[in-house]
């Protein structure tokens, strides 16, 4: 039987996890109806819990974490994938329930996969990766909403991380002028390059005020904090505004009142990436395709191997790293 690496999370008797580029085979992999060569991966906050020392959202062991994959199909027993078909794969729980993108091989479902749209390579598609993926949804979800350019600028808070790079590119690429904080001041001149306009340092909306409402700044936002600083960018948002709620790095409590909502309309409006079905997916996947600057993405890139997840699961947690790393599942 032919073997190939994996990274294996896994679980002593006395409660210690490692993580370990180890040899398995066909057979070791989790049913499905679809079994992808997988060709790249990336690292998202939810791999860094799984990889931590308390294991994170892994609830079996051993376990292959990789939330997202992009490959060639080799089998398929569903009729929409045959071989050779190029896919990709965000969500449903896989890398955390299920078997990930941490390997050369992965088996599947076919209903969590989707065609790689035509313009982006497999390579490409994982620089996107959940964290692009979920900046498109919220992009689109600001547009449905009526956050169009001449309304005025568009927040980004966490910039410099995985989903604000993604949708600060995006969004300068489609004509609004971008407000982008973040807390590392090195990272000004990368952030005007995605096509940030101005650079609001995290110190100015870090702390709650006893006001509910302060001037009106903000067309609308993709926030990737939360907490107190979601509280204080919902009393600056303009009339009508919507703030795209996409992670909770700063916390899950929402220190705010309902004044925004009632005296200028705000909307909160919630992103989630894991369960959004398949139409919606697709059409995601069509707009990066379309929308996002390749160079752009390609400045956001850092590549890692397998071997390097581990410690860089630990960076992601404390906020270290730029941009979207891209893995080589076969380097």
């Amino acid at each position: 039987m032919t073997k190939f690496n994996a990274l294996i999370v896994d679980k002593t008797d006395s409660g210690e996890i490692s993580a370990a580029v180890r040899q398995i085979g066909l057979d070791d992999l989790p049913e499905g109806d679809v079994t992808v060569a997988v060709e790249y991966s990336t690292l998202n906050y939810k791999d860094g819990l799984c990889l931590g020392p308390g294991g994170g959202l892994v609830r079996r062991y051993p376990h292959v974490p990789g939330i997202d994959f992009a490959g060639t199909v080799e089998a398929s027993d569903d009729p929409r994938y045959r071989p050779g078909d190029k896919v990709v794969l965000t969500g449903w729980r896989v890398g955390e329930a299920h078997w990930g993108g941490y390997a050369q091989k992965a088996r599947v479902s076919a209903d969590w996969l989707v065609p790689l749209p035509d313009g982006l390579s497999p390579r490409q598609a994982m620089a996107v990766g959940t964290a692009g993926f979920t900046a498109m949804l919220a992009l689109m979800a600001l547009e449905d909403h009526g956050v169009v350019p001449a309304r005025g600028p568009v927040l980004v808070t966490g910039a410099a991380g995985g989903v604000g790079s993604v949708a600060t590119a995006l969004l300068a690429a489609r004509g609004y002028e971008v407000a982008a904080v973040t807390g590392r001041p090195r990272q000004e001149a990368y952030l005007r390059d995605l096509g940030a306009s101005r650079i609001v340092p995290r110190a100015e909306l870090a702390e709650t005020v006893k006001r509910p409402l302060e001037s009106e700044s903000w067309a609308g936002c993709v926030d990737a904090v939360g907490g107190a600083m979601l509280a204080r960018v919902l009393g600056q948002m303009k009339y009508g505004g919507a703030v795209a709620a996409v992670g909770l790095a700063g916390g899950a409590q929402l220190p705010a009142t309902v004044i925004p909502f009632l005296l200028r309309g705000v909307s909160l409006l919630g992103i989630d990436s894991v369960m959004q079905p398949f139409d919606n997916r697709q059409r995601a996947w069509q707009r990066i395709a379309r929308d996002l600057p390749l160079d752009k993405l390609e400045a956001m890139i850092h590549p890692a191997a397998l071997a390097d997840l581990p410690a860089l699961g630990a960076d992601i947690l404390s906020g270290q790293v730029k941009g979207r790393v891209v893995v080589d599942v076969n380097g």
